[in-house]
């Protein structure tokens, strides 16, 4: 009975500690995610104003760091950058979600079936490899100057990634869990959901994040070449501040463009820690 007693007053200590850790620890990840970002934004602006104090560049060449934030604040109070971002992140959703679909499907029959494999795998490489900005051409001979073109090409750019990211993920798949399955009497699409697809997330989620950064190039490049009417976006505003030689515009709207890069980023790291959580592993 004392042996009892002592190893739940032990086994309580150490949960009282381990919550102390986690609640420090969670603090300290946050700090150290911070400070290392903080101190490269200081350093960018640093270098940034040192540029632009050099005279180089003339001022509507080449803005300094505070006449572009106090143009970029103006233009976060005037509906019409709303109205841009809205149409920008409607055109990316909207591509990579059509490009997840399509990968997910080319993905899992070029995983699983040999002779497509053979024909389609090489294929599925050399379209990531190809640069998104020479799809366009194409694309617009085939659908105009509109959205349909913009969508064909962020739908290529970022669908051969999604699907490797899976393929790999399979190949990776251990084969005592197919032979589980199997036993289990999990045949094809019951294989595919209960076994495969789980053991593949870790790759599947890294060509999902590799997709959506091909998807945003691609946007990025088709709302430079492809503007429509009536359709404002940052795209059309980026082509626009270089025809007016309005820098500080320029850099602002790309600006935009980094820090939305830069939040989809993180987001996938947050996927990614949950799923190392749930597997049991530390995340980085």
């Amino acid at each position: 009975m004392a042996v009892d007693t002592h190893a739940r007053q032990i086994a309580g200590l150490d949960a009282l500690e381990l919550g102390g850790d986690q609640r420090a620890g969670i603090a300290a990840r946050v700090w150290a995610r911070v400070w290392p970002m903080l101190t490269a934004v200081a350093l960018v602006l640093v270098a940034w104003e040192l540029v632009v104090l050099s005279g180089r560049w003339p001022e509507y060449v080449f803005a300094g760091p505070v006449t572009t934030f106090q143009d970029l604040a103006s233009r976060l109070g005037d509906g019409e950058f709303y109205q841009a971002l809205a149409t920008t992140m409607r055109r990316a959703v909207t591509g990579f979600a059509l490009a997840v679909l399509v990968g997910l499907v080319v993905g899992a029959a070029v995983s699983r079936v040999k002779v497509l494999r053979a024909a389609f795998g090489a294929l599925i490489t050399g379209l990531q490899t190809m640069p998104s900005i020479a799809w366009f051409p194409f694309a617009i001979l085939l659908f105009g100057l509109n959205e349909s073109a913009i969508t064909f090409v962020v739908v290529l750019g970022a669908a051969p990634s999604i699907a490797n990211g899976l393929i790999t993920g399979v190949d990776y798949t251990p084969p005592l869990l197919l032979r589980a399955g199997h036993v289990l009497g999990f045949r094809r699409l019951q294989l595919y959901r209960h076994v495969i697809l789980p053991a593949s997330l870790p790759s599947f989620l890294a060509g999902l994040k590799q997709g959506w950064a091909f998807a945003w190039r691609s946007l990025m490049a088709g709302e430079l070449i492809v503007v429509i009417a009536y359709q404002s976006s940052l795209g059309q505003q980026l082509a626009i501040a270089r025809e007016l030689s309005d820098s500080p515009g320029l850099i602002g709207t790309m600006i935009v463009i980094l820090v939305i890069g830069i939040v989809i980023d993180l987001l996938f790291e947050l996927a990614d820690g949950a799923l190392r959580r749930r597997w049991g592993l530390n995340p980085v």
